[in-house]
């Protein structure tokens, strides 16, 4: 029985488990984003230059399996650009924006989730202060100078706006981390596209060179 009563989430009252039904919320798209963003990171350096080396050797088939066994954004966007090679700059530029339009949603799914949780979470809190304060309100006249049952409705306030504060903060921080960590990938998007593009129309050229060299 003691532990009933000496309890945090019983001390703050019902308002306490929407409180904690959002926390656990919140912790399971974090770890969720967090897990997913990772797996969209990849050794760029490497793999572009595995990439520039098959096509410069004119392996284009084989440079289109190693996209496709590389996971992420990353291989998916340098996979519809070689799908493209040999045609001109503006289509190649074309299929590499198309495919970063495309890979961008993926990557800020959910994130708005989490901040929507870090501004209902205060909310939340000073319902759960609002309902102690009625409570209080209400049973004046049958306190009779009962210090302990107004001490509990006092913890039962402080213990929910406390508890909604401290999960709006911990959200705010993981959608600052998780928003930055998007903010990367897409400077890295900026750059791969970029350096794709400008070795693939680098190629269609010396392409069409060899082609006339041979027709003569």
């Amino acid at each position: 029985m003691e532990y009933f009563n000496n309890n945090f989430i019983l001390q703050g009252g019902p308002v306490m488990y929407p409180l904690l039904f959002i926390s656990v919320l919140g912790f399971i798209l974090f770890i969720e984003r967090s897990l997913y963003l990772h797996k969209g990171q990849i050794g760029t350096q490497d793999f572009l230059g595995g990439i520039k080396n098959l096509v410069g050797k004119g392996r284009l088939v084989e440079a289109l399996t190693l996209c496709e066994d590389t996971p992420g954004p990353m291989a998916r966007i340098v996979k519809s650009a070689l799908l493209h090679y040999g045609e001109s700059r503006e289509s190649i530029r074309a299929a590499i924006q198309s495919a970063a339009i495309v890979e961008i949603p993926s990557l800020e799914r959910r994130i708005g989730t989490i901040a929507a949780l870090a501004r209902v979470a205060p909310l939340l809190g000073f319902l759960g202060t609002l309902v102690a304060a009625l409570q209080v309100l209400y049973g004046l006249e049958s306190f009779n100078g009962d210090s302990g049952l107004m001490s509990r409705y006092l913890a039962q306030a402080l213990i929910t706006s406390a508890t909604g504060l401290g999960i709006s903060i911990m959200a705010l921080l993981a959608f600052h981390f998780l928003s930055g960590r998007v903010r990367a990938l897409v400077q890295e998007f900026e750059w791969l596209g970029h350096e794709i593009h400008e070795f693939l129309s680098a190629e269609i050229p010396a392409k069409s060179n060899g082609e006339g060299a041979a027709k003569s």
